[in-house]
């Protein structure tokens, strides 16, 4: 066990920006270690992609969508009737640079090692989540799963081979199963369905929003200080960053850690951190007091959604817009999740609905940034669809740094600076 920071008299003030499941994560970490701080948000905990997301402690899901000929893929996802990608097309000329980007991971070598980055971050999350949560009010919404991916045959499955090999070589018992068994666990899904992987050691929250919650009101029983502001801009002094500037004022700390997801991005530009980083625009629709639908997590690789139930509701979420971050939602995503849902469970009825949007931090790598930026000033951001998943990692790797321990594995894929022209990394990339 590492000694704390107050045994060694080297407590801090920290700022952290960002009350997601990654900021309230980072400051019980910080707070454990005996440091002083302040957790900033604009709306309250869990007001952003930690409460829209669709609720899996996917440990598993360490390969990224960029896949070899996702390009070719591209169209029929676009433009098919049930295709699960959206653009409005304003917004294409701003997004083709960072597109472009995004489309030259797609090849195996660097799909590999996008996953062997992401690892480390969520490779163990069940456990990381249970180290904040065990003995708190947040415990009673962790719920042990084997989590299963539905296909519509052996052959649609052998389609995402390469994603389905580098999770066993990293580990990942996958059971494959067959009609029988994947129709006896879950009575509901539709025949079509007559193929399935199923995945031990994985979780999902029950109410991922309520959960950061009661992550939150447990961190403040350590200490730390919530205030609800909107964080204008980072104030430095020479080249040390050394407090927030705020719609409330000016607050100072020794160091300020950022973890407001794809809203990073502005606040690091003054300090010459230029990410490169789109809003993947997230879509989820609840189905309140939802009967016919599955017992537990199900992701519908046929129809490229999962299927979560909450408490008192089930949860549909996956698809994918671009657009930016100021338009309005769009209502064809919405469509298709309650058509699909429909295809994939028949028997499903339901008495109202929730409908949300958010914005997912989509790094044109799928890597988070992880670390320091310059003195005073730490990055936590840009989880893509892990963010759930890996944010307790990720706030103990953020305490680590700030107290001066080394995390035992190679930091350099998350380098906040990895996109700027100058930044080059040890594989020349």
């Amino acid at each position: 066990m590492n000694q704390s920071t107050s045994e060694n008299g080297n407590a801090k003030s920290l700022i952290v920006v960002g009350a997601g499941i990654v900021g309230v994560s980072t400051a019980i970490w910080l707070a454990r270690d005996g440091h002083r701080v302040t957790l900033i948000d604009r709306e309250g905990p869990a007001s952003g992609t930690s409460f829209g997301n669709a609720g899996i402690l996917a440990n598993s899901s360490i390969a990224p969508v960029q896949s070899p000929g996702l390009l070719a893929k591209a169209p029929g996802m676009l433009f098919g009737r049930d295709g699960p990608l959206f653009l409005k097309w304003g917004y294409l000329p701003k997004l083709l640079p960072w597109l472009k980007r995004y489309l030259s991971y797609c090849t195996v070598s660097e799909v590999e090692r996008i996953a062997a980055a992401l690892m480390p971050i969520i490779g163990d999350s069940v456990d990381q989540h249970l180290a904040i949560a065990r003995g708190t009010p947040a415990e009673r919404f962790i719920e042990y799963v084997d989590y299963t991916y539905a296909y519509t045959d052996r052959a649609a499955y052998e389609k995402d081979a390469l994603a389905w090999r580098i999770r066993r070589e990293h580990g990942f018992q996958c059971d494959e199963i067959d009609d029988a068994e994947l129709h006896d666990a879950e009575p509901n899904l539709t025949p079509q369905m007559r193929f399935g992987v199923r995945l031990p050691g994985h979780a999902w929250i029950r109410d991922p929003g309520e959960y950061v919650k009661a992550l939150c009101d447990y961190a403040q029983s350590l200490g730390v200080e919530l205030k609800i502001a909107t964080v204008r801009s980072l104030v430095q002094e020479g080249i040390r960053v050394t407090g927030v500037e705020t719609d409330a004022g000016k607050l100072t700390a020794d160091a300020v850690v950022v973890t407001s997801g794809f809203w990073s991005k502005a606040l690091l530009e003054p300090l010459s951190v230029h990410v490169s980083m789109e809003s993947e625009r997230g879509y989820h629709i609840e189905l309140v007091d939802a009967q016919g639908g599955p017992s537990m997590p199900i992701a519908l690789a046929a129809f490229k959604f999962i299927a979560t139930p909450m408490n008192g509701r089930l949860r549909l979420a996956g698809l994918v817009e671009f657009g930016g971050d100021e338009a309005p939602a769009s209502e064809a995503p919405y469509r298709l999740l309650l058509r699909q849902a429909q295809r994939a469970f028949p028997a499903l009825q339901w008495e109202s609905e929730n409908r949300w949007l958010g914005h997912r931090p989509a790094p044109e790598d799928s890597i988070p940034a992880i670390g320091s930026v310059c003195p005073g000033a730490y990055t936590a951001f840009g989880h893509h669809h892990v963010g759930l998943t890996g944010g307790p990692k990720t706030g103990r790797i953020i305490a680590d740094l700030v107290s001066a321990r080394t995390p035992n594995f190679d930091m350099s894929p998350y380098a906040p600076g990895r996109f700027t022209v100058e930044y080059k990394s040890p594989e020349g990339r």
